[in-house]
This record gives structure tokens, C-alpha cells and sequence, in this order.
């Protein structure tokens, strides 16, 4: 099946969907944009497009779409499309759309993943985690005046990719590492991939069992990714899927790690280049669906973390933006609230920014590396208010004096605040609602459909972090109603009004 269809835009119409790291060209409408969904090797991405004058479009499986003038073109579709145009405002067509193609599961991550900020020790140590470094990093946590929250232990703490044991050469004694991290008030994560090293001892073991994907002679396929060249579990197996969740269930039982981070899970593309030869899953997946199926494993544990999804709104999964660069522009800060907007939209609530400051490893290990002390703190602040916010650079490690009080000072913030969080994302859990909100989604045809650099936080908090380096004070729009700001002032809108924003400040405003 191969379906087309135009849709002539309305006056003033804007539309936001399909893959996640594109949020910051969205709303799309308002310039030329195109994107092929069978091609979402960045970021989560939904087969949905919704309007803020209460249309949409859905697919089961991935489809074509432009915008061009006034008309959006839909094309390459394997699967009907779908349309509506009964809803008018973005929250009405949201609200039909989730219930029907994403309805929440009615479950949502651990509680300590809204209260506290997470930490992950990727930057701090990239492939070299080890067990007496990730207990002083937990320890210096708090001997800085941060809270304990959920740790993250990045890549390479396993034997080797599809052995998921600890390695213990660099971990003698994960139980008892686990058991003081513990104590210390702290919840654990780690690491994993759907990859299994080639030439191991588990690769052949997994061929004898027939659990790896193909190539169309027979062969295990080998997929090339940033760690070289692997062999992925065939997920479209039950019992390959079953006996990845077994190691995983393992991990729980034998020391007691509280989740994972589910990282990689990009979909196969069958004649994809990045293959030797065409693959062939086991049983017939549609295009993307792998990926979704990946996903789908986290929804077991308390607390999963992916970068990676296909049609999995509505779970209990935190979703991570893509990796983003140390930098002030498009890849790195720029990006973050517009992704985040569009995480929302698209059914993943629990949305985490990426980590503070960049987690870019090509950026903090090349020569002419420059850290930006500046653009750390508005990191940070930008971060704070978002459903969770992720450390892994050591902010007492590269801050001094004011600025690192100024970071410790945005944590107090998701301290006081973290309850209203949580209440937001058992919300989320029953409604499926967005916990970071677009303008036009709580204060609909108010003209805001275009600002793209602040957001709601539920339907009562105003944030507008300042993302321009050098800036101080920056232009707010104030819905209707009455604002109390973060510093006591207090601002009537409908209003623009510009706003002093030093480094020491992120400005926030509750709705009276």
C-alpha cells in the first residue's frame, strides 16, 4: 500500500510530530521541512502529526511527510492514514490522540527520578567506570551539598557487550558497592545495549540458541555502531527477548540495581548499508517495530532510561534527548525546550534533557576542548524544571565559588519543587498529559504558537530560562492572569515584558 494525501493548512496553523531531535524546527509551518520516518536513527519518534487548530494525522507504520507553503504532503505510507479534524485547540486533539493510538499504562517511574536530579557517571569517567571511583563520585554528591538521587553507571562495567556481569577486575564487589550506594540514600542504573559482542563466548551460545538476528544466508548479521561491530539480539523472538530479560532480572536479584539505562536500540532497516548483507528478522516486523519492541522491555523495571523509541507514549519510560554537544547553539542548549515540548507531545511525559553541560564524549576529550562555565550554569537552569534533570560532569569539579552556588542553588529549586513534579507525573500516569507544556497547549489561541524558548510546567508554572550567552535580561510572554514571579514581582499578562536574568537567576513564575 502505498497512500498520498494533501492537507491544506489553515491560517495560522502550526504542527508539531514525528522525530523528536527535529523539536527545534518545529512547529513546522512556518518554512519548507521534510522527513521520511523510516529514517529515525536519533531520537524517540512517533508516526503522529497534531496541529494547534486540533487536526492530526497518524500511521501505524512510518510514512513521508513535507510541508511546503500552505500544504502538508503525506506519502509513502505502508499503512492507512489517518486523520481527524473534529478537536480545536492542541490540548483537545492531544488528549483524543493519546487516549486512542499511546493510552498511559497507568504506571510511572520511581518517585526519586522527579525529586531529585539523576547523576550519571558517563563524563565523569566514559569507559573506565570502577567500583572505588563511583563511590567517591556518589560521596562527593553530597559532601557538595547535592542530594542523593538516582545514579546512572554508564558503559563498560560488564565483562562485555551481551555479558552483562560485572566485570570484576574493576568491580571485586558489586553487592557491596550497591549496598553503599544504597545507604547513602542513592537508587542505581546501569548501562545496557541489544548488542553481543562477536567471537565470545555468549555470541556462540546465542547462535546455538538461534537468538540473534540474520543476514538472509543464515549468518549472524553484524551491525556497525559508535563500538564497532556487533551481532543484536532478534527481538522479534519471544525467548530472545526473554533471555535478555533474564540477565537483566539477574542483576536485580544477585545486587539489588534499581533499573537500566537502555541505550542504542536504533531500528534496522533490512538493506540498511550499515550491514554486510540484508537482514531477515526471525518473525516479520514492520519497519521501526523492533525498535518499539526494545523499548518495550524497560516497561518492567521501576526505573528505564532510553534514547531510542518508536510509538512507546503513554509508558513508564524516562526518555532521554539525544547526546548534545557542549555548546550554546542548534545540537546543544538551543535545542533542549523545543525537544522537550515535542517529547511531550508526542505521549513521552517523562522527558529528561540530556546530561547538564553536554555528554558529548568528542567534546570533552578533543585537543582545543573550551569549557564554558557560563554555559554550564544556564545548562543547569534550563535543566531544573524539566521532569527529570541528569548531572554527569562534576559540577564542583569545574565551577568555583559563585557559579557553583548558583548550580547548588538550582538544585534547591528541584528540591522545593520537586513534589509539584511528581503530582504532575502521576497525573501523567492517569491522563497521559504532558508534564512540560507548550504555551499553546495550556493558553490556546493566544497567539504564542512560535515561542519556542519557554515553556509550562503543568498548567501553573511560567519558566523562561535565559539560553543566549552574554544575555542578562531577556522578553517573557505572559499569558492571561496574574504571575508571581520567582523574585517577588508581580506581572499582569496578556504581556511581553523583558526581564532582568542575571547568571544567578532562572526565571519562574507562578500562575495566581
Amino acid at each position: 500500500m502505498d497512500t498520498c494525501q494533501t492537507i491544506k493548512l489553515m491560517p495560522g496553523e502550526y504542527w508539531w510530530g514525528g522525530v523528536i531531535n527535529d523539536g527545534a524546527l518545529m512547529p513546522f509551518g512556518k518554512s519548507d521541512y521534510s522527513r521520511n520516518l523510516r529514517h529515525i536513527d536519533d531520537n524517540q519518534a512517533t508516526p503522529l502529526l497534531l496541529s494547534n487548530k486540533g487536526r492530526f494525522v497518524w500511521s501505524d507504520e512510518p510514512f513521508a511527510f513535507s510541508f511546503h507553503e500552505d500544504e502538508l504532503l503525506i506519502q509513502q505510507a505502508n499503512s492507512p492514514i489517518i486523520t481527524g479534524q473534529e478537536h480545536h485547540t492542541l490540548a483537545e486533539v492531544f488528549n483524543h490522540v493519546s487516549r486512542t493510538y499511546f493510552p498511559s499504562s497507568g504506571k510511572f517511574p520511581d518517585p526519586l527520578a522527579f525529586i531529585s536530579p539523576q547523576y550519571n557517571t558517563w563524563v565523569e569517567m566514559f569507559y573506565e567506570p570502577t567500583q572505588d571511583k563511583i563511590i567517591q563520585y556518589a560521596q562527593s554528591i553530597l559532601d557538595h551539598g547535592l542530594p542523593p538521587g538516582v545514579l546512572i553507571i554508564d558503559d563498560n562495567w560488564m565483562i562485555d557487550y551481551g555479558n552483562w556481569k560485572f566485570n570484576k577486575e574493576r568491580f571485586p564487589n558489586p553487592k557491596e558497592m550497591v549496598r553503599i550506594l544504597h545507604q547513602l540514600g542513592f537508587k542505581i542504573m546501569l548501562w545496557v545495549c541489544p548488542y553481543v559482542s562477536p567471537d565470545s563466548a555468549v555470541f556462540r551460545m546465542l547462535q546455538r540458541k538461534d537468538y540473534l538476528l540474520k543476514s538472509k544466508d543464515g549468518t549472524p548479521a553484524l551491525r556497525q555502531w559508535w563500538n564497532g561491530y556487533s551481532a543484536m539480539i532478534d527481538y522479534s523472538l519471544e525467548a530472545a527477548a526473554e533471555w535478555f530479560l533474564e540477565q537483566l532480572d539477574d542483576l536485580v536479584t544477585s545486587y539489588a540495581i534499581d533499573g537500566f539505562k537502555f541505550d542504542a536500540g536504533e531500528p534496522v532497516i533490512p538493506d540498511a548499508d550499515d550491514f554486510s548483507k540484508p537482514v531477515l528478522w526471525h518473525n516479520t516486523l514492520p519497519l521501526n517495530d523492533d525498535c518499539h519492541a526494545f523499548a518495550k522491555l524497560g516497561t518492567k523495571y521501576p526505573l528505564s532510561e532510553y534514547r531510542m523509541s518508536w510509538k512507546n507514549g503513554g509508558q513508564s519510560l524516562i526518555q532521554r534527548q539525544r547526546d548534545k554537544a557542549h555548546t550554546w547553539e542548534r545540537g546543544g542548549l538551543a535545542d533542549l525546550i523545543p525537544n522537550g515540548i515535542a517529547q511531550g507531545l508526542m505521549g513521552y511525559a517523562y522527558n529528561c534533557p540530556d546530561m547538564i553541560g553536554g555528554g558529548l564524549d568528542g567534546d570533552f576529550n578533543s585537543s582545543d576542548f573550551q569549557f564554558d562555565s557560563e554555559l554550564f550554569v544556564r545548562y543547569a537552569q534550563c535543566s531544573a524544571l524539566f521532569p527529570v534533570m541528569q548531572f554527569s560532569l562534576a559540577p564542583w569539579r569545574v565551577l568555583h565559588d559563585e557559579q557553583l552556588n548558583y548550580c547548588l542553588d538550582i538544585v534547591k529549586l528541584r528540591e522545593q519543587l520537586g513534589p509539584e513534579i511528581l503530582q504532575l507525573a502521576q497525573q501523567s500516569a492517569t491522563t497521559g498529559a504532558p508534564i512540560m507544556r507548550h504555551l499553546d497547549f495550556v493558553f490556546p489561541n493566544e497567539g504564542y504558537a512560535l515561542v519556542g524558548d519557554q515553556f509550562m510546567l503543568g498548567d501553573q508554572i511560567l519558566v523562561a530560562p535565559v539560553l543566549l550567552k552574554g544575555q542578562t535580561s531577556r522578553q517573557i510572554h505572559f499569558p492571561t492572569g496574574t504571575w508571581i514571579g520567582d523574585d517577588g514581582s508581580v506581572v499582569q499578562g496578556p504581556a511581553l515584558e523583558e526581564i532582568q536574568a542575571p547568571l544567578s537567576r532562572l526565571p519562574w513564575y507562578r500562575k495566581a
